[in-house]
């Protein structure tokens, strides 16, 4: 990009708010956001709310499916964990992307759907990004005090995950695996938020999410395909080329089998058991349902079906709802 393309790529930032390219059009921060604070929400992927939802639905899985295996069911203090968690994958999301977007801004710059981001467009400072992601991390971490001990601790311990997940593509083919630790972890954080400890149900719901990541961002993946080839960056989207949907329909399985297994393995009653298999079922057919849709060469298409996963978690997450109910 010449330095008339980039002056003239920035003036119409300005003229348009800066817009983010795959951000979702007409979203809450390009039209009501204050301007000031519109960079810094965009750093934080406030305009494309798809990654918030996939790094809470775990956790409400797995609060959900604790409750299901309690003789007590929910509890009053479930509540609030549900919506802590929610504030909290909204903030660490936030911090998260933060940080990505640090480590990665020189990639992002050499990318069509990236270039565009607040830190490669010059709409933010590393410095402001670094004072952003820091009280993003520090109010997440006041949320999470609220949980008992061992949700803390978990917590607490994910941070290495999401430290070294922006490095994986340059040294692995497989970042997404490093992906779904980080994004799934809230599964064994929901759980022992409830529990105050784990069960081998948490495990398995979590090596779930971990198939299910695998599943939706190697679809994802394929949007950047021959960029990140011409620059080097390694994703299981190049690695699986033309056969991504055998692979795909692997994880699909792995990741519904999986969550079929958590359930077991919860000891849930007759009801719970197949309510919380029920929304195990509707999961799997929609990962099926997209499966069908997928075309790996159109960049649109992987996008609307990637977005698509939170509806994916949202039926599972509907199941084990009427589980922990039943």
């Amino acid at each position: 990009m010449t330095r008339e393309t980039s002056a003239s790529g920035a003036h119409e930032g300005r003229v348009a708010g800066g817009r983010v390219a795959d951000a979702v059009l007409g979203n809450w921060v390009d039209r009501r956001a204050p301007a000031g604070l519109r960079p810094y929400l965009r750093l934080s992927r406030a305009d494309r709310p798809i990654g918030t939802w996939l790094l809470l639905i775990p956790c409400w899985w797995g609060l959900l499916l604790a409750a299901a295996a309690d003789p007590a069911g929910l509890a009053a203090f479930d509540l609030w964990i549900f919506l802590g968690c929610a504030a909290g994958a909204a903030l660490m999301r936030g911090a998260g992307c933060t940080w990505n977007d640090l480590t990665d801004r020189d990639i992002d710059a050499k990318v069509a759907r990236t270039r565009s981001r607040p830190l490669p467009s010059g709409q933010v400072t590393p410095r402001q990004a670094v004072g952003w992601m820091a009280g993003q991390a520090l109010l997440a971490f006041a949320i999470l005090l609220t949980f008992p001990r061992a949700a803390v601790l978990l917590g607490v311990g994910s941070l290495g995950l999401v430290a070294v997940y922006p490095f994986a593509k340059r040294f692995t083919w497989w970042p997404q695996v490093f992906l779904g630790l980080a994004f799934n972890w809230g599964a064994l954080l929901g759980w022992a938020a409830h529990a105050g400890g784990l069960a081998w149900a948490a495990g398995l719901l979590y090596a779930a999410g971990i198939a299910w990541t695998l599943f939706y961002d190697t679809i994802y993946a394929h949007q950047d395909r021959e960029d990140d080839a011409l620059i080097g960056v390694k994703s299981t989207a190049r690695l699986f080329g033309a056969a991504t949907g055998r692979w795909l329909a692997g994880f699909l399985l792995l990741a519904a089998g999986l969550a079929a297994a958590a359930v077991l393995a919860a000891g849930l009653g007759g009801a719970a058991r197949a309510a919380a298999l029920l929304g195990v079922a509707g999961f799997a057919l929609h990962l099926g349902w997209q499966l069908r849709r997928l075309d790996i060469d159109d960049p649109a298409v992987c996008l609307v079906l990637f977005r698509s996963n939170r509806d994916a978690g949202l039926i599972l997450a509907a199941g084990l709802l009427g589980a922990a109910i039943l």
